[in-house]
């Protein structure tokens, strides 16, 4: 039996989930999770890194090493909650920040500094899983459907996984072992944007400015004209795409628009655009299972339920027995598992890859 660390800090930025898992062959049980906010200046700082800026190589090694800090802390704290010492952990699997990602133009940038976070553990640290699924001429993302497949797949039923962070991405798990998935839109990023510019708030605890607004449909219609959403997979997209500045320009024509109509007609955006996804893959499945932030809006999923209606029961993957904000950590986890064993960590199916690869870098402790 073997202990890794998984760290993910996702499109939301709003800090890092950690979960420790142990793993027996292909069985694995967690241990411990906990989540660790970033403080308003990292994360004020990871957001203006999202586009090209004055000093931009200093201020992100910069905040990198922040980073690194924060997930020691986030180690710290796991080994402390689970009665663990560092030479107990095989490794640190961390996903760290993305702060660009053009598959087209053959890259993807995760801020982070793993030799420090080695440095600063006492533990191997595993880190960059998406470059090499880029070289190979995939996409480098979405990463999780593996995952997906190998804790919630079941033989002979096909099941929808969702995971809604600031990005939503689906994995269609067909009963026959295939796999398909990709990332359909939006999923907190343009609500969380939002919220803030106009509440400062980091985000619509429970969707609750949402479900005071009332639904704009010529809005709802031309953020449906993206032609992302009418691309072929595999694909996936990023703040490269939907940010502040994308919203705005789609605002123009409905400036008079109360905040809070916005907002809610924000969360029906990333509702229909999961539910057409669901309903354009995931022929057979009769449930979609909901992890990441977006699980926790009841407005949002409600939204989603209406949109699948009655033949899709949509549910959290707490159905499944995994609380929805710790799938993305184990995943890391798993994948930081499977890079020491040397097992494909990718899904050619899903990132378009050539074929299987080994994902991610060794830092040893």
């Amino acid at each position: 039996m073997t202990l890794y660390i998984g760290l993910m800090s996702g499109t939301s930025l709003d800090g890092v989930d950690g979960a420790l898992a142990q793993f027996h062959g292909d069985a694995m049980a967690t241990i411990a999770a906990t989540y660790l906010a970033f403080p308003p200046a990292l994360r004020a700082e990871l957001m203006t890194l999202q586009a090209s800026g004055a000093n931009e190589i200093e201020r992100e090694a910069l905040a990198a090493n922040q980073l690194a800090q924060y997930y020691a802390q986030c180690v710290a704290q796991l080994l402390r909650e689970s009665g663990k010492q560092p030479q107990d952990v095989r490794a640190v699997a961390v996903h760290g920040q993305t702060i660009r990602h053009r598959p087209e133009l053959g890259f993807t940038r995760q801020t982070n500094n793993p030799a420090l976070l080695a440095e600063l553990c006492g533990i191997d640290v595993i880190a960059d899983f998406r470059s090499r699924d880029i070289a190979a001429g995939g996409q480098g993302a979405p990463l999780v459907p593996a995952f997906h497949q190998a804790l919630f797949g079941k033989a002979g039923q096909t099941r929808v996984v969702a995971n809604i962070g600031g990005i939503a991405n689906i994995s269609v798990l067909r009963g026959d072992g295939s796999a398909i998935g990709f990332d359909t839109g939006p999923g907190n990023v343009l609500m969380d944007g939002w919220i803030h510019r106009h509440r400062q708030q980091e985000y619509d605890a429970d969707g609750a400015w949402a479900a005071s607004g009332k639904l704009i449909p010529e809005l709802l219609s031309a953020l449906l004209t993206e032609p992302y959403l009418a691309l072929p997979a595999p694909k996936s997209t990023g703040r490269d795409l939907f940010h502040m500045d994308w919203l705005d320009a789609r605002l123009a024509a409905h400036t008079q628009a109360a905040p809070a109509d916005v907002q809610r007609t924000l969360t029906q955006y990333t509702a229909v655009t999961l539910a057409d996804a669901i309903k354009a893959h995931g022929d057979g499945a009769d449930a979609a299972y909901i992890c990441g932030g977006g699980a926790y809006n009841s407005v949002l999923m409600d939204a989603l339920g209406r949109e699948l209606g009655t033949q899709v029961m949509v549910a959290s993957t707490q159905a499944l027995g995994v609380a929805p904000n710790r799938v993305e950590a184990l995943a890391f986890a798993w994948l930081g598992y499977r890079f020491s064993e040397r097992l494909a960590g990718n899904l050619p199916s899903v990132t378009g890859a050539k074929g299987d690869r080994v994902l991610g870098a060794l830092y040893p402790r």
